[in-house]
């Protein structure tokens, strides 16, 4: 699948926003910018439901929004199913000649909690239906929202409140959950991972997914500076090092066939711009403990799962 979209910087910045301005997200909050892009790469209508979460909260303090399209609010596990179930009543209004748009595009939003763990369910059985929407889960690792709490997408080692480093725990103890690995498996058309750092990749991607007919997930990187304990203007650095280090590779899944983005593609090609691991977990607060005598093994635990992931992805796209 390819699609026939093309877009310059120019076209992107002179497109209206429809994420706006006004909404209370912290200072650096990548989850926010991460919004805004997915909203550039609208064809048309659209209907956007989310979880409850930071971005939900953020965006929509009563009497106020910053969705300058049709948006709706749905509980913490079943932004899938509302999806689902707003895709079947748009085509119910098409077949009886209300709607005479030939794309009415549905997007589900919500965070990693709403995704990985509590929100799985709805997802799994939506794309198993074969619903026409778009899945993006913009991911900051834990739950934010309500006090910094571990989840199934938060890395091995972080410190949570639910997962606190000290003298008995080293933080989490899990390694992250292959979200977008497990989206493959249900042999939907399209599955990516993005990053806000390589915002053309990001939009082109966004609008792959609304084009394919059948469901499409995104999985977005997202720092967040008040859980990760980063400085609020590295952000999107900290997205484009996720990437540089392997901790976040970029690739497309299309019709179960993986491939590398170009920005992976290149570390791929050449091996020696890969950096370790630590020069990402150093510039964050809830990493600072694994830079102690105690937990240096961790470190290198981490860096050999991160080595091991990429490994398996290179096989997955035929790269040797």
């Amino acid at each position: 699948m390819q699609s026939e979209w093309k877009f310059t910087a120019k076209d992107i910045a002179e497109k209206p926003d429809l994420f706006m301005s006004g909404h209370r997200a912290c200072a650096g909050c990548a989850p926010a910018t991460v919004m805004r892009l997915i909203m550039k790469a609208l064809r048309g209508p659209t209907v956007v439901t989310q979880a409850t979460g930071c971005m939900e909260v953020v965006s929509t303090i009563y009497p106020y929004t910053s969705w300058a399209v049709p948006w709706l609010h749905t509980a913490f596990e079943n932004a899938a199913a509302n999806a689902s179930g707003i895709e079947a009543a748009i085509k119910m209004l098409k077949k009886k000649g209300r709607i005479k748009h030939e794309h009415v595009d549905v997007i589900a939003i919500a965070g990693d909690g709403g995704t990985y763990d509590i929100g799985i369910q709805a997802l799994s059985g939506a794309v198993e239906r074969g619903h026409d929407f778009l899945f993006v889960l913009y991911d900051n690792e834990a739950y934010m929202n309500t006090g910094i709490q571990r989840s199934g997408g938060t890395p091995l080692g972080a410190s949570t409140t639910t997962s606190p480093a000290g003298d008995v725990l080293p933080g989490k103890l899990e390694p992250k959950k292959p979200i977008a690995d497990i989206m493959v498996a249900h042999e939907i058309p399209y599955v990516a991972t993005a990053s806000p750092y390589y915002w053309r990749d990001l939009i082109t991607k966004v609008r792959k997914g609304l084009e394919v007919e059948g469901p499409a997930f995104m999985h977005i990187f997202a720092p967040c500076p008040r859980g990760w304990r980063s400085d609020p203007a590295k952000s999107i650095e900290l997205s484009r090092l996720a990437v540089e280090t392997c901790v976040f590779p970029l690739w497309e899944c299309i019709n179960g066939m993986y491939q590398l983005s170009v920005p992976s593609k290149v570390i791929a090609m050449a091996p020696q711009k890969k950096k370790p691991v630590k020069e990402y977990l150093a510039v964050q607060g809830r990493f600072r403990h694994l830079f102690t005598p105690k937990y240096e093994k961790l470190m290198d635990e981490i860096q050999r799962i991160t080595d091991q992931r990429w490994q398996k992805l290179l096989k997955k796209c035929g790269i040797s």
